[in-house]
């Protein structure tokens, strides 16, 4: 059997922005440190997402001196790593959560460039939201991510599905947190214990796949591919699957090249 390594390592600091690649992170128990930690939230507190408004994929994301940045074509602004406010309910799905707004000139610029009314909310540590209890290991917790603390994706998964497609994807459209190159198209579809360097996780559930996957992440532009094209051949019940979602189990640091190793 071929070697299994983390190719890539994806955060996503600010919901339904840009990622930013990473040469390693660090675990913690919602997940990656600083992926989706941040959210936009509309006048009634309910979050934003690029399923319903695509143009959100065109805010780009970088660390940089220590500091989120986030660009808006030319222009750009320095988000602060631990805000500090009074908390207040937001929606996120079906999960109530308390949050804090950013700052309101954050907010405003935001709006702006949305060219809606939102406002930029942190999602601190400590606040809980748990897991689905269905699929939960332990007392198990997950930042604004949709619903588990992490995503991985195999090299092969996508370049078997590139395969079927006209016009090839890229990985971005998928929005994992780990991808490996390695082993057979969809192998990760039956991992359920297995280690990353250091960490040991367990994978919990076949991620089902939305709209979201159908957003050019360069331009904005929504289409149909590729759900249309994964709904002919990865179709289980109602749900799209493309991915594994995984709760870790021990708390270390991941690098780009770390092996991974399977227990079971």
């Amino acid at each position: 059997m071929s070697v299994k390594r983390i190719s890539e390592i994806w955060i996503y600091p600010i919901k339904s922005l840009g990622g930013i690649s990473v040469p390693s992170a660090r675990v913690q128990p919602k997940g990656l440190q600083w992926d989706r930690r941040w959210m936009l939230v509309d006048e009634r507190n309910n979050f934003l997402t690029q399923r319903v408004w695509p143009r959100m994929a065109l805010f780009t994301l970088q660390w940089q001196s220590g500091q989120l940045i986030v660009r808006f074509r030319d222009e750009h602004i320095a988000i602060p790593n631990q805000p500090e406010g009074n908390g207040f309910a937001a929606t996120v799905w079906n999960d109530t959560v308390e949050v804090i707004e950013v700052s309101p000139a954050l907010s405003a610029w935001f709006s702006k460039h949305l060219e809606m009314p939102c406002k930029l909310v942190f999602f601190p540590e400590n606040n809980p939201r748990a897991v689905d209890a269905a699929y939960k290991v332990g007392d198990d917790h997950v930042s604004l991510a949709d619903a588990y603390p992490m995503l991985i994706i195999g090299q092969e998964s996508l370049n078997d599905l590139n395969k079927r497609l006209s016009n090839p994807v890229p990985m971005n459209r998928f929005r994992p947190n780990l991808v490996f190159t390695g082993g057979l198209p969809y192998e990760e579809d039956g991992w359920k214990n297995f280690s990353v360097g250091a960490v040991k996780v367990a994978g919990v559930k076949p991620c089902a796949r939305c709209v979201l996957t159908t957003v050019d992440q360069a331009t904005g532009e929504k289409g149909t591919e590729p759900l249309a094209t994964l709904s002919t051949y990865r179709k289980v019940g109602a749900k799209v699957l493309f991915g594994q979602n995984l709760i870790a189990l021990n708390y270390s640091e991941i690098f780009v090249g770390d092996e991974i190793r399977l227990t079971d």
